[in-house]
């Protein structure tokens, strides 16, 4: 937390495409919902949520297991520029990335906020707990929840939702 002599912190004063790797990087709240799959329905368009993490994705934490090497393992990860933030319509209404480009203020439970990394399951922001692997799971259909997509508020039971006509949509992390 900044002491009330201290400048600004950098995510109030710097853009987000002139940010430091370090910045960028610090802005991810580790939350993992990124890193579950969507399904985009053909008729609509609209986004539909899973609970089904990438493989690589530890599910208990909400840590990529092989960080530096997901591009290699994972095809469909992307890596989160800031010239792609605003076009991105899955990002959590939480997310650091998504709350900074629209022009609005860090989560009260962020990190860089609280100082601890701990705020962020006990914000109920986070996705540990409330997934499973892709490698565990059946059809991505059969794991549509909505909490993901929604602002944060403490986490409760997923109830099954019927199945759209849906493509898988192409997800990562920053």
């Amino acid at each position: 937390m900044m002491s009330p002599s201290s400048s600004a912190p950098f995510w109030e004063t710097t853009p987000l495409q002139d940010m430091t790797t370090a910045q960028w990087e610090s802005l991810c709240d580790g939350c993992g919902r990124c890193c579950l799959h969507k399904l985009r329905d053909e008729e609509t368009d609209e986004i539909h949520y899973t609970s089904v993490a990438c493989r690589l994705l530890d599910v208990s934490t909400c840590r990529c297991t092989d960080y530096p090497q997901r591009h290699r393992k994972v095809q469909d990860c992307i890596t989160l520029t800031p010239e792609m933030v605003a076009g991105l319509d899955w990002l959590p209404p939480d997310c650091a990335y998504r709350r900074l480009s629209e022009g609005r203020s860090l989560p009260t439970w962020h990190p860089l906020l609280t100082g601890t990394a701990d705020s962020v399951i006990e914000s109920g922001a986070s996705a540990a707990g409330r997934c499973i692997s892709e490698r565990q799971a059946g059809a991505l259909e059969d794991y549509l929840v909505k909490w993901p997509g929604q602002p944060t508020r403490k986490p409760k039971k997923a109830s099954p939702q019927t199945r759209p006509a849906v493509r898988h949509v192409r997800t990562g992390t920053h």
